[in-house]
């Protein structure tokens, strides 16, 4: 194939971060010197092609050293990768964390999605604006939802370089973030993933037990705390035995859809088709949801071997964690867990000697919410937008390479270890009949104690909303985050569980819970949610591109209207949302308006 890759070059330094990743171009053919041997046959072909998955790393590489992608860099890594560079252009420019046009070193994302909001995030973005100005050498953005909803608001600095630099402002002050920016190393350090946890030490844990008990770093503390149990009970069950246990556990999947984990499980393993793998969603972007980062910060080595637990399962060899961009410690915790595992042969060819190969390779997303779809995912870390796959096929059949996948998120993995350690009967007895075991919430707003909360399937809304403190003058609730629904006040009775959320017409979603009070205007709360989904659709499908368009424009002029004045608005807000749910490709669109229309119906927010 010859590729035009245009006449830009790039620098020394661009060069370098590029061949640190995928080593030095053997060949002029990838842009290394020309030899006599380059000039009578090419390289490449079949080979080059099976790297695309590479181009994601190649662009967080260029990212992460020089701040942003120029043209000769994007040309010089498309050549090393034989990607077309109209391909790669349209990669790089769909994630949010990548700039190609020319921007200073240091970027600070402040966030201003729901939690943030309310808590301030948009004067404390204005006023870093205004404190950072154009000669400071910083880029101020406003962010979407970075992942510390408990500490809001929040800012994350990162400084390109080698190594690139990262510090997190969480509570955020305006000193605090502008320090954050200017000198990332003399910022204070984060607080430990123990802080998140208001529970950490009570005895009836199962899935926070060791977050604040073990050294998150320790592998030999981890196993002194019961890691690995539930691996070498796994090798004694064989695959199939494994499949069973969790299969009458009755875990259902924590990521949203609650479907069951052995069914799908089992799905996959019964494919002809070779390879399997195993992915990882860890690129939780739903506004108010941070659990998965408490678990991969406070206990890294329980994902590392749920992840082995369940490849052996599946007969995956190959797993891939897709990791948050905007997670920098979960990403050294998990590189530090993921090595010390591999030295000590708890990865790699022959785990613990039972003659089963498996290995874990980290993704980093890079500011896309739509690849928490699990297709999406799958395109993004095989170097192409992360737009979303109509199905069928399914992905057990054909999903990541085209080959038969089993994708589920950190909780839902993480549970696999009490399932086969309690046994699949002592877990099923936790919860409901219908909503098994233990279920993390994220709890954040307007409550005293705001944190991860671990709570057995079937504790009520109040119960959970005593534990953290709910401050005075609620005013409602969201339950799901922006995908999910509101509830009034009153509606302390709700079960949490999959079955009771969706007879009390609202969702659980992930786990968001998020409480606001009588300070948090309602209408700018749902035009900063509309504002959101526009953002983060992929624009594949026109409902979606469209739709989400259509409801912030409505949402906009409803900030003025109440009463009979917003009757029509709210009439175009029905009929375009029918349209979402009903004909958009993902459950980005379909999700798009529950949050707007439980706060019509439910709240009367513009009554």
């Amino acid at each position: 194939m010859d590729l035009h890759f245009g006449d830009s070059t790039p620098t020394d330094e661009e060069r370098a971060a590029v061949d640190a990743l995928l080593g030095p171009p053997p060949s002029s053919w990838e842009g290394g010197g020309r030899t006599d041997a380059d000039l009578r046959w090419a390289r490449g072909g079949r080979a080059a092609r099976d790297r695309r998955d590479l181009l994601l790393p190649g662009l967080h590489a260029l990212n992460d050293r020089i701040g942003w992608i120029s043209p000769g860099a994007l040309a010089y890594l498309c050549r090393r990768l034989t990607v077309p560079p109209a391909q790669a252009y349209g990669v790089a420019t769909f994630y949010a964390m990548f700039s190609l046009t020319p921007r200073p070193a240091t970027v600070l994302h402040v966030c201003t999605d729901l939690a943030c909001t309310a808590a301030g995030g948009q004067e404390l973005c204005a006023a870093a604006e205004s404190r950072l100005g154009p000669g400071s050498g910083v880029h101020v953005e406003r962010a979407p939802c970075l992942g510390l909803c408990e500490r809001a608001p929040a800012a994350l600095a990162i400084r390109a370089g080698d190594p690139v630099r990262t510090a997190v402002s969480a509570p955020a002050t305006v000193a605090a973030v502008v320090l954050a920016a200017t000198a990332p190393d003399s910022a204070p350090e984060e607080p430990p993933a123990v802080a998140a946890v208001p529970q950490a030490g009570d005895d009836g844990l199962i899935l926070l037990r060791r977050v604040g008990v073990a050294d998150p770093d320790s592998l030999d503390d981890y196993r002194a705390h019961g890691g690995y149990t539930a691996l070498r009970r796994a090798f004694a069950l064989g695959p199939a035995g494994v499949i069973r246990e969790v299969t009458d556990s009755g875990l259902a999947g924590r990521g949203g859809a609650a479907f069951p984990t052995g069914r799908k499980w089992q799905a996959a393993a019964a494919q002809p088709d070779r390879p399997h793998y195993l992915v990882c969603n860890a690129d939780e972007s739903e506004p108010g949801t941070f659990k998965d980062r408490v678990l991969m910060e406070g206990d890294p080595y329980a994902l590392v071997e749920a992840m082995t637990i369940a490849a052996y399962a599946v007969g995956a060899r190959r797993g891939f964690l897709y990791l948050r961009g905007e997670y920098p410690r979960a990403l050294r915790r998990m590189e530090h867990a993921i090595g010390q595992a591999r030295a000590r042969g708890l990865l790699g060819e022959d785990v613990l000697g039972q003659d089963f190969a498996f290995d874990i390779e980290i993704r980093r997303g890079a500011g896309a919410y739509v690849c928490g779809e699990e297709t999406a995912l799958f395109e993004s870390i095989e170097g192409r937008r992360g737009e979303p796959r109509s199905k069928p096929p399914f992905p057990v059949e054909k999903g990541l390479f085209g080959k038969p996948t089993v994708e589920n998120n950190v909780e839902t993995l993480v549970n696999v270890l009490p399932v086969l350690t309690l046994g699949a009967e002592a877990y099923a007895a936790i919860g409901t009949g219908a909503s098994t075991g233990p279920k993390l919430f994220c709890v954040s707003g307007a409550v005293a104690r705001p944190g991860v909360y671990e709570l057995p399937f079937g504790a009520t809304l109040g119960e959970l909303l005593d534990l953290a403190g709910v401050r005075a003058g609620l005013r409602a609730v969201l339950l799901g985050g922006a995908a999910g629904g509101f509830v009034r006040a009153d509606e302390r009775d709700i079960p949490l569980t999959f079955e009771g959320t969706r007879a009390a017409g609202t969702t659980l979603g992930s786990g968001v819970v998020m409480a606001f009070d009588d300070t948090v205007p309602l209408p700018r709360l749902l035009l900063r949610i509309a504002e959101f989904f526009r953002t983060e659709s992929c624009g594949q499908c026109v409902p979606c591109r469209v739709g989400t368009v259509r409801q912030q424009e409505a949402l906009t002029r409803l900030l003025e209207r109440r009463g009979a004045a917003a009757a029509d608005d709210i009439a175009l807000l029905r009929e375009v949302g029918r349209a979402l749910r009903d004909a958009s490709i993902c459950g980005l669109g379909q999700t798009a308006w529950n949050a707007v229309e439980s706060a019509i119906d439910r709240l009367g927010a513009y009554a």
